[in-house]
């Protein structure tokens, strides 16, 4: 299949496009493709998005602010991983020429999330081993499972099992007072950068 022709501006445009997707997970917004290039409309960046859609090379989803997508060969960033299969204690066929992938970063970096590294085995118990990363969620639900960031009285942070006198997170109004525990997030998924069974 013949590469489409483009523009110089078009390929400029395209190439922001994707190396953003593949450094970050997802893509500009049509005010950072404006800016990045000096246009001042927002008229003038969709025209270039429109064509990059004929062309086959994005699709853009309506309503929302970062809804650019690479299509075609380049839709896969990289930091995506093929999907295999699925896996239980059942033999089951992997696929060696998988076709879809499954990009971490992008499935992890969603909402307001950020991550912190555990030190210590204090959470043992609950799968979490030292040098583990937890993705914490700031708008996360609390449960009685739940571990979550703490603000402290004196502005450190700690990892606490919570319990329901902590409130939700960024519910509890002067974390600095004496005595109070701000609840600043809640971990939603780990990451282990090497495998072990414990």
């Amino acid at each position: 299949m013949a590469k489409p022709q483009l523009t110089d501006r078009q390929k400029k445009v395209y190439e922001l496009i994707r190396s953003l997707i593949q450094e970050r997970g997802y893509g500009p917004t049509v005010r950072e493709i404006g800016e990045h290039f000096g246009i001042k409309s927002p008229n003038g960046v969709m025209c270039h998005l429109r064509a990059l859609e004929r062309k086959g090379l994005i699709s853009r989803k309506a309503n929302k602010s970062r809804a650019i997508e690479l299509t075609g060969e380049n839709a896969r960033s990289a930091t995506g991983l093929p999907l295999m299969g699925v896996v239980s204690d059942h033999p089951s066929e992997l696929d060696t020429n998988p076709t879809d992938a499954i990009d971490l970063g992008k499935t992890l970096a969603t909402g307001e999330r950020f991550v912190v590294q555990v030190s210590g085995n204090s959470f043992s118990e609950y799968g979490v081993l030292d040098g583990d990363f937890l993705i914490i969620e700031q708008e996360g639900e609390c449960t009685e499972n739940s571990l979550v960031v703490v603000k402290l009285t004196d502005g450190r942070v700690s990892m606490r099992k919570w319990c329901p006198e902590m409130g939700s997170p960024g519910a509890t109004e002067g974390g600095d007072a004496p005595g109070v525990m701000s609840v600043l997030g809640v971990a939603v998924s780990m990451v282990r950068e090497k495998m072990a069974l414990v």
